[in-house]
């Protein structure tokens, strides 16, 4: 990163030391929430076993998805609720409480008792760890990525954003290297005895790093932004949010198009090889790890990318590519099942989603104003990924299901992109997302 400094909003100069400290603070706490939340889906076909053994084996996966897909029902309404609060209160504030939400829901995970020691306390337990953590990452998304920006200056803000997207995948990684590690060194019967609840109990970490945050992160709320006591309804919060259907709209329909590639193809297809090709866990690992490559490497240089292009162009050239490859990649994978096959179809398909991601996550703060900025990129956000991204697993295996083709989940992920495509359309003129 170069040595320019920057002035956040309301306050003066800082240099470029404090601001990495910024990304990496924020990229750590971030890794480990989305590590919380993503680890179920990559351990989906073992907690069917042990807390839903209801029906044939792909009943008990259905519920297994609809039980990860939870999680996606909660994180609008805390979008909405810890957005307002850190437009209101701070954004340190915020982040941290989110840190110990997710905690919680992780040592939730850990005790649960499976269905055999139980009964439904179990499941009703899982269900509930999934609710809070859904919660605690809907106003985490919106929150840390409003952090990032307002250390951006206005050339560098894609690229700041960027690390968003690279944290999360930093979480996928660490979250698939854990279970393929744990997956080798134990025997299945030790991976269903203790081995998951030690993958889940990783996630009470989130504690001292919160409080690491607490005290090393500065506020980026400008004082002339907060909600002041005395203005009227109107102009403060959700009556303030009202004002923007048209970026609100616009936010959901970019979120809808790169959440659904994400969640069929870092997750989804993992599972796909297990339940449906019959892959080992491992391979589903495996593949998990390959899907956030990708990201890893190319998040930041797709938000300088994005920073000289525009964000229209950014988001809008991988999206054909998608639409173009994903059924071929399904059909030949399911053809031709093979580890290799898997690592090459996730891989190549992650690299043009990681682009439009970093488009799309620089676009939604840009969208509206600083006292609306956390609660409209979490609200808008949120409801994009509950509606098709964090149900895509669920339906992916229900398509199957209704029309017997095991290619079926490609076409949902191509509804997905047409509607993204919709957005960039609606996607306002004046934005300084524009080039």
């Amino acid at each position: 990163m170069t040595a320019k400094v920057n002035a956040l909003p309301g306050q003066g100069i800082r240099p470029a030391r404090a601001r990495n400290r910024v990304i990496a603070a924020v990229c750590l706490g971030n890794a480990l929430e989305f590590y919380d939340f993503l680890v179920y889906s990559l351990l989906a076909t073992l907690m069917a076993r042990l807390f839903f053994p209801f029906g044939d084996g792909l009943t008990s996966l259905m519920l297994s998805f609809a039980v990860f897909g939870t999680g996606f029902i909660m994180r609008p309404l805390g979008g909405l609720l810890i957005g307002l609060y850190a437009d209101r209160v701070g954004r340190r504030s915020a982040i941290r409480l989110t840190l110990w939400m997710m905690a919680i829901g992780a040592l939730m995970f850990t005790v649960a008792p499976t269905y055999a020691q139980g009964g439904l306390i179990g499941p009703l337990m899982v269900i509930a760890a999934r609710l809070l953590q859904g919660f605690a990452v809907g106003g985490q998304v919106g929150t840390a990525t409003t952090i990032l920006m307002e250390n951006a200056s206005d050339g560098s803000r894609a690229f700041y954003c960027s690390w968003q997207v690279f944290s999360q995948s930093l979480g996928v990684f660490l979250g698939a290297l854990v279970v393929l590690m744990l997956s080798n060194a134990l025997s299945p019967a030790a991976m269903d005895s203790w081995g998951w609840r030690a993958v889940f109990g990783v996630g009470i970490l989130a504690i001292p790093i919160s409080e690491y945050l607490r005290y090393r992160l500065e506020e980026t709320l400008p004082a002339s932004s907060a909600t002041q006591p005395g203005a009227a309804p109107s102009e403060q919060g959700l009556g303030l949010l009202a004002k923007y259907p048209r970026q609100l709209v616009t936010g959901v329909l970019l979120v809808i198009g790169v959440s659904v590639p994400v969640y069929i193809t870092q997750f989804y297809l993992a599972n796909h090889a297990i339940g449906v090709l019959g892959m080992p866990l491992s391979s589903a690992t495996w593949a998990a790890l390959m899907s956030s490559f990708p990201a890893l490497l190319l998040a930041p240089w797709a938000g300088r990318l994005s920073d000289r292009i525009g964000r229209r162009l950014s988001i809008f050239w991988p999206l054909p590519i998608l639409l173009v490859a994903i059924y071929p990649a399904f059909a030949l994978l399911n053809q031709n099942p093979s580890l290799w096959l898997l690592l090459v179809t996730v891989g190549l398909l992650s690299v043009p989603l990681t682009f439009s991601m970093v488009g799309v996550l620089a676009t939604l703060p840009e969208l509206f104003p600083p006292a609306i900025r956390a609660t409209g990129l979490s609200v808008s956000y949120c409801i994009g990924v509950a509606l098709f991204g964090g149900f895509a697993q669920f339906f992916a295996t229900g398509l199957i299901g209704l029309t017997g083709s095991p290619n079926a989940p490609a076409w949902y992920l191509a509804g997905a992109v047409l509607l993204c495509l919709v957005g960039l359309k609606l996607l306002p003129g004046s934005s300084s997302a524009q080039p």
